[in-house]
């Protein structure tokens, strides 16, 4: 389904991402683990469109996708749920909902404003409460719900637990567990490295701007030691 070849990035003068290879299949779940400053979110906002390659190539389906802007990036399926969670705060929670519901690419609605309220059930309580005015787990849990409601075919979770509180984490965990059934594909970043293990298929690792270690996470699971060298822990 998606395809990364030899990409090069840049900031400015920095060059951040250096000739990044990856692969992910249909309704299969990557992990993309490092340290802090490694390259992981470089990557993913240049594969949404947000930030421009210098050169390689973005390929969804064989299509070339390379640099396209992100609102045409969402209506080719990939739903986003970025660090900082990028709610809108002056939309009350049902506004925040709403207004990104539409079909997937394929026709399909499977994900409703409904199914939305039946796995996040605490956004029940919040609806006419202003995005602002939500806690951070709450904000989370309609940053995914938002992204769901596109009803995408990829869904891209970048750092969804950081600053949360343990139950918090625990419960959004359990979400991502039960959105990688539906078969949605998922790209996971998190600092757990054991939790992301335990919720994909495949995994890399990125150090200074390339990939240092890709495997199936079962292997990484099993032979932990190469992974903790590269991660530092």
């Amino acid at each position: 389904m998606l395809q990364i070849e030899a990409i090069h990035t840049y900031y400015g003068d920095s060059h951040i991402l250096r000739g990044v290879d990856a692969v992910q299949a249909s309704a299969t779940s990557l992990g993309l683990l490092g340290r802090n400053g490694m390259g992981k979110t470089t990557l993913i906002r240049t594969l949404m469109g947000y930030v421009r390659p210098a050169s390689g190539q973005v390929l969804l389906d064989g299509r070339n996708v390379t640099g396209w802007a992100p609102e045409k990036m969402a209506r080719l399926g990939l739903g986003y749920v970025p660090e900082g969670r990028g709610i809108f705060p002056n939309l009350s929670v049902r506004e925040n909902l709403l207004m990104s519901a539409r079909a997937g690419i394929d026709g399909r609605r499977d994900w409703t404003f409904e199914r939305v309220m039946h796995t996040f059930p605490r956004l029940t309580e919040r609806l006419q409460h202003g995005g602002q005015q939500l806690s951070g787990g709450e904000q989370q849990m309609l940053s995914i719900g938002r992204a769901l409601m596109t009803n995408p075919r990829l869904l891209i979770l970048d750092e969804a637990t950081e600053g949360l509180a343990p139950l918090i984490v625990a419960e959004i965990w359990r979400t991502i567990g039960a959105i990688r059934a539906t078969g949605i594909a998922t790209l996971i970043v998190d600092r757990d490295w054991r939790r992301v293990l335990a919720h994909t298929d495949q995994a890399i690792v990125m150090e200074k701007g390339q990939i240092a270690l890709a495997a199936p996470s079962a292997t990484l699971t099993a032979a932990p030691q190469r992974l903790e060298q590269v991660l530092g822990v």
